[in-house]
């Protein structure tokens, strides 16, 4: 075997675990994204709500009142989709109502009713309790360095630039989407 085969023969096996140690990488992402899911649903069922539900509610108390491009640009739930179906749904079990914008007359603005504000601070309840469990699961490792790896992938998608949106404090939500 010559110096270049063995040369392209350690390249092609360093490529190949890095291939493995990314593929990895995803199936743990979804792995836990799965298992986060179910355990917030399970703890979300007894509200009547599901967790897209939930973060609908939570990004209104958190940034509202937005209209619904705003809010579906902060959604991680329903990236590049439209968030109609499931506002609709909560307007209709009384969670959420539709209003005059107040930047621009023509749109409508969402917000929270009271009973969504109470229902919100049950689902804040109910998400303590997963964090907690996932507080106990990573109690002692490196979270800073998880959160940067985590964070420069994900910044790379629709989903994670929506995420993105909800750290800024300095994000003006009113004007950040197309009305």
């Amino acid at each position: 075997m010559l110096p270049s085969q063995i040369n392209d023969m350690t390249h092609m096996s360093c490529n190949l675990f890095a291939m493995k140690v990314v593929e990895e990488l995803r199936y743990l992402v979804l792995a836990i994204q799965r298992e986060g899911n179910r355990l917030l649903a399970a703890e979300l069922r007894p509200l009547g709500i599901t967790p897209s539900q939930a973060e609908v509610l939570r990004v209104l108390r958190d940034h509202g009142p937005l209209t619904l491009n705003a809010l579906g640009g902060l959604l991680v739930c329903e990236t590049g989709n439209s968030p109609s179906r499931l506002v609709d749904r909560l307007v209709a079990q009384g969670s959420v109502k539709r209003g005059i914008d107040k930047v621009d007359r023509r749109y409508l603005a969402l917000s929270l009713t009271p009973q969504g504000r109470a229902l919100h601070r049950r689902i804040v309840t109910a998400e303590n309790r997963l964090h907690r469990t996932m507080n106990d699961l990573v109690a002692g490792y490196p979270l800073d360095e998880t959160i940067a790896t985590l964070r420069a992938v994900a910044d790379a998608f629709p989903a994670g630039a929506a995420l993105a949106r909800r750290r800024d404090p300095e994000y003006d939500h009113t004007l950040a989407q197309e009305r």
